[in-house]
């Protein structure tokens, strides 16, 4: 079916609420749970975060695809959300280096959108409600139909979503012949993590998010990193058993994201779905240990909680986030292994925060502790 632009194009909250606009991208039907980025640019990056998968994306920002697309602009195989709700969603483009516009690249990658729908009135209403799932159609207007369906499709709350866009098989980047090696567990990995460690003289070994602690072993690591991911932690408990096995052998370990939420998780710390979480490139959070502030790059639907990690006496606090309070960074006392909740690689974003990098990489260099 062919997309005209007066194709029309429904939104459907779980709550019940409707918004009309017109069809973008793939003329279809997609569900998943509504979430909002605040971010000005960096769209291609942003849809390609296999973090955003099982999630129906808003940008804020009222013109997208202005600069077209680029292939080597993402961050993944492909486009990892479910849908894309936009207020100006544009096919002209004015980037002399893009290879498509926006609606070339969703056709070709099969991802449904609406056009014309009033993104700030829409996510003001998330803000106040929370988040929740919606359906996207641009291929049936039955709003009674579509509510129906929106029904069968499960909440994130609960769901484990990290093994689905895990690599499928183990994989290398960087010098072998560097005298710092990496395993890496994928839960959803961003690319430009990777890069970070490989620019740093790190030869990493990326692994699915269910490998055993005994087969990361024998890549003789000096240290291990947990990515960030899809999804609800709670349910992994795999993954909770094997950061306890890092932690027991006290090697250098750094989680971003997904990753600093099974570090709690492993140490006893509970997780809980927020209202409507961070996602954006403008959250500031505060360093603790340093006094500074960093604006930061943020994608999470969920969190840590306060309570216990103030109550844990082997966990320090390094990061809080300005706005809400949240814990954003924690240390393990006595270990080598700490975590952030935000995206230090920040791409799209700003690199205030790159020296997370450096520091793992002065940990892997370091004597072992006995």
């Amino acid at each position: 079916m062919s997309l005209s632009k007066s194709t029309p194009a429904v939104l459907i909250l779980a709550d019940g609420t409707v918004f009309h606009g017109t069809a973008f991208g793939k003329i279809g039907t997609a569900t998943g749970e509504i979430c909002f980025n605040t971010g000005m640019t960096g769209y291609q990056e942003v849809f390609t975060d296999p973090s955003y998968y099982g999630q129906v994306l808003i940008m804020n920002n009222v013109h997208i695809g202005n600069y077209g697309v680029k292939a080597a602009d993402v961050e993944s195989d492909g486009v990892k959300v479910k849908a894309v709700i936009g207020r100006n969603l544009e096919e002209k483009y004015s980037r002399f280096m893009a290879d498509a516009s926006l609606q070339e690249y969703f056709e070709v990658q099969q991802v449904v959108a609406i056009d014309g729908i009033d993104t700030r009135a829409l996510v003001i209403h998330i803000r106040t409600q929370g988040a929740m799932n919606c359906i996207i159609s641009s291929e049936s207007t039955d709003v009674e139909q579509l509510k129906a369906t929106l029904k069968k499709v499960p909440g994130m709350d609960g769901l484990e979503l990290a093994s689905a866009v895990s690599t499928k098989e183990a994989y290398c980047l960087g010098d072998p012949q560097s005298k710092l090696r990496i395993a890496v567990i994928d839960f959803g990995i961003k690319k430009n993590i990777l890069n970070c460690m490989v620019e740093r003289g790190a030869y990493v070994k990326v692994y699915n998010a269910k490998t055993s602690f005994e087969e990361l072993q024998q890549f003789e690591p000096h240290g291990y990193f947990l990515s960030n991911g899809p999804g609800d932690p709670a349910p992994m408990t795999y993954a909770v058993k094997t950061v306890k096995q890092i932690l027991a052998v006290n090697k250098p370990l750094f989680g971003i994201c997904l990753g600093h939420q099974l570090l709690a998780l492993a140490n006893d710390i509970p997780t809980f779905k927020m209202h409507h979480g961070h996602r954006g490139l403008n959250h500031p959070v505060k360093n603790i240990i340093s006094g500074k502030s960093e604006i930061t790059t943020q994608n999470h639907g969920f969190g840590v909680d306060p309570v216990a990690v103030k109550a844990n006496p082997n966990i320090e606090i390094t990061h809080v986030n300005l706005n809400d309070d949240s814990i954003e960074g924690i240390r393990i006392k006595n270990k080598s292994a700490f975590s952030v909740q935000y995206h230090p690689e920040a791409t799209p974003g700003p690199h205030d925060s790159r020296y997370l990098f450096d520091e793992f990489i002065s940990l892997l260099s370091a004597p072992s502790t006995p």
